[in-house]
């Protein structure tokens, strides 16, 4: 595989031994190659602009511009990498912050390298990545501070039989032409599926619909 067919992969965490580490994991992938680093929020705005890659790799504790303040900056821009956040257990509260701002996923900095791996593939193929471990703090949080389950049931029998289903799907990762292809349905019908759904149970991004499904126990009927 020549390096323009590959997964372009750019690296920003505040310590060289887990960036290195990272990027000799990364490139025992034959699809994958690490085409930057950078060690502040600083540095990774400039090199994401730079590099374009197509994933970046986005620690949420940085000197200069924490992970929070990088995304939003990028978001800001409109660049079109796909940002997967890293993180620790401790940062539950950032990672509510970049949840609202449609990062494309989530995976624990401990986590095995298969995990890793697969959130850079689901992402650069357009699907968003949150890693189970971190689906279940977040549903167990949203439900510690969430008294309202009345109206979060209400906006569930709110949705058809077909949004539910599309739900699921979104749940599960699918972007709308997956969705469409397994529901054997066109894209602008998803499309038009999607924007009633987000209405319906009051959110703006595919994972904060996710987060939803996943808290209210919404499955594959």
């Amino acid at each position: 595989m020549t390096e323009i067919n590959k997964i372009a992969v750019m690296i920003a965490d505040d310590h060289m031994l887990m960036r290195e580490g990272l990027k000799q994991l990364l490139e025992l992938e034959k699809d994958i190659t690490v085409v930057a680093q950078a060690g502040d929020g600083e540095e990774t705005i400039d090199k994401a602009i730079k590099y374009n890659p197509h994933v970046l790799l986005l620690d949420i504790n940085m000197p200069k511009y924490n992970g929070i303040d990088v995304l939003r900056r990028l978001k800001d821009i409109g660049i079109n990498t796909k940002i997967i956040m890293l993180t620790i257990h401790n940062d539950k509260e950032y990672l509510f912050e970049t949840i609202k701002m449609g990062a494309d996923g989530y995976i624990l900095k401990d986590s095995d390298a298969d995990s890793l791996i697969k959130a850079i593939r689901e992402v650069y193929n357009g699907r968003t990545y949150i890693q189970p471990s971190i689906a279940k703090m977040l549903v167990e949080r949203l439900n510690g501070e969430d008294e309202e389950s009345d109206e979060r049931l209400q906006k569930v029998k709110s949705l058809t039989k077909r949004e539910y289903e599309v739900l699921t799907l979104i749940a599960e990762g699918l972007n709308n032409k997956d969705i469409a292809d397994k529901l054997f349905i066109s894209e602008k019908t998803v499309k038009n599926h999607v924007s009633s759904i987000f209405k319906k149970i009051g959110v703006n991004d595919r994972i904060q619909a996710a987060i939803f499904a996943f808290k209210n126990n919404i499955k594959k009927i």
